[in-house]
């Protein structure tokens, strides 16, 4: 379908790593997202994991509230990502059991992947999964794609390597452990989905990242980190009209970037879950 300027454009928004615990904090990066989301007029919002910082009900609760205005109508999708899984593992029934869905909307063509597995239940083990049977869902997964519609597959954890971003993250790379890599199939991922998808979109790493890996095919496909959008203050949006991209996409300032977390944000629940562990081996 040729584009016409007389057709509006859509407005997809990209956030991630919103890591919801509770806190005053924590509710005020949320709201200001939300008030940017609707002064921006969005047409579409999509989460890609880490929605709560320890996998409880009470924070996946206080995520529903805010985001309420999209849930409720219909224009909201989010998967679940590493932090979603441990405590009460309330990530584990973001996508009903089902590693990979789809979901259409207008002009929109969401393949959701679900990234996490069983060993995410340990705080410690952050690392995502990809089977070459997941691969296999997302390649028939594409084929259902309508034409002349944006074609974006979403998944938590990178398919690409990132910088590393912290000293937890070096030290598991120098002993060789998989906690700070990509996907050991992300690029098998890329290499099936390039010439039939847009968009790559994904969470994970907190400094947002972008990669144009050209045109292998019809498409050209382009991968985006969002980053934590609640630290960053902000999101991308990616405007669209008949299946394609009408400029580049934007960042949206929510509010001013959050002070950056302290190991206390992620020491607190790693202990929780050590004390937890503890007493199941004792009782």
């Amino acid at each position: 379908m040729p584009i016409s300027f007389n057709m509006p454009s859509l407005k997809l928004a990209h956030l991630s790593d919103l890591h919801l615990d509770m806190s005053r904090e924590s509710d005020a990066s949320a709201s200001s997202l939300v008030k940017a989301l609707t002064a921006q007029e969005v047409d579409h919002v999509v989460v890609t994991g880490d929605l709560t910082h320890r996998g409880s009900h009470a924070e996946f609760q206080r995520f529903r509230e805010h985001f309420s205005p999209w849930m409720e109508t219909g224009r909201l999708t989010f998967i679940p990502g590493n932090h979603d899984r441990p405590g009460e593992d309330v990530g584990s029934a973001f996508m009903e059991g089902r590693k990979v869905h789809t979901v259409e909307k207008a002009g929109l063509f969401l393949v959701c992947v679900d990234s996490t597995g069983e060993h995410n239940r340990n705080y410690f083990h952050s690392h995502g999964e990809l089977t070459e049977g997941v691969v296999d869902e997302v390649d028939r997964a594409l084929e259902q794609a309508p034409k002349d519609t944006l074609v974006a597959v979403l998944l938590h954890h990178h398919v690409m390597p990132l910088p590393l971003e912290s000293f937890p993250e070096w030290i598991a790379t120098k002993f060789g452990l998989p906690h700070a890599s990509e996907l050991a199939l992300g690029s098998r991922l890329l290499e099936r989905v390039g010439g039939r998808a847009d968009l790559v979109l994904h969470g994970h790493r907190h400094i947002p990242s972008e990669a144009n890996l050209g045109t292998p095919g019809e498409r050209s496909l382009r991968v985006y980190n969002s980053g934590s959008s609640t630290d960053l203050g902000r999101f991308r949006v990616f405007s669209h009209m008949a299946g394609r991209m009408v400029s580049e996409p934007a960042w949206c300032q929510a509010s001013e970037p959050a002070k950056p977390r302290t190991a206390v944000h992620n020491v607190r629940p790693a202990l929780q879950y050590l004390v937890g562990q503890l007493g199941m081996a004792l009782f």
